[in-house]
């Protein structure tokens, strides 16, 4: 049985401060570039996007990174892997980029988005934002920004859920 950690009115609340927290991060910056981490994390991102440009005293451009072929875990896989290019729609040279994804779990899956990110040109900052950090790190990697911190046990999952991906927002946790 699945436990809601957010429901769908406090994950709005949290993307809300997060937006916030990113805006307050990045004060001298009037254009903010923000890239989700395909699947969620893109989805997380271009509602980030949207509140901050809602703001109306910064502008916020988001695009979207497919990190497949940056993962360490890529052999495993397919052994011929598709690999989509980064449609960002800007350039990350020189610039700070605010990584967004759903769930900070053993940092894998940001190493190869900064890998990904790097392989597009050299931002000046790299920052990385979460929905929810769920602990058991395995590589050095800590977020900027974090809607949600969930202790959570090897043994539980966190299912975050998005209207385009879902039909529905929220948090769940779960057993496997």
């Amino acid at each position: 049985m699945a436990k809601v950690i957010l429901d769908e009115k406090s994950m709005w609340s949290t993307l809300r401060r997060l937006s916030y927290e990113i805006v307050e991060k990045n004060v001298a910056d009037r254009d903010i570039y923000l890239v989700g981490i395909k699947r969620r994390g893109a989805s997380l991102a271009h509602i980030i996007c949207d509140n901050i440009n809602g703001f109306g005293d910064v502008r916020a451009h988001c695009g979207e990174i497919d990190i497949s072929f940056y993962r360490d875990d890529l052999r495993s896989i397919a052994e011929q892997p598709i690999v989509n290019r980064a449609e960002l729609g800007f350039s990350v040279e020189g610039r700070t980029i605010v990584l967004i994804d759903d769930v900070l779990y053993t940092g894998r899956t940001a190493r190869a988005a900064i890998d990904a990110v790097l392989a597009l040109g050299r931002p000046s900052a790299i920052r990385l934002c979460e929905l929810v950090d769920r602990g058991h790190r395995e590589l050095p990697i800590r977020a900027d920004f974090v809607g949600k911190n969930v202790p959570t046990s090897t043994d539980e999952v966190i299912n975050v859920r998005t209207k385009d991906y879902d039909g529905e927002m929220c948090v769940l946790l779960e057993r496997l």
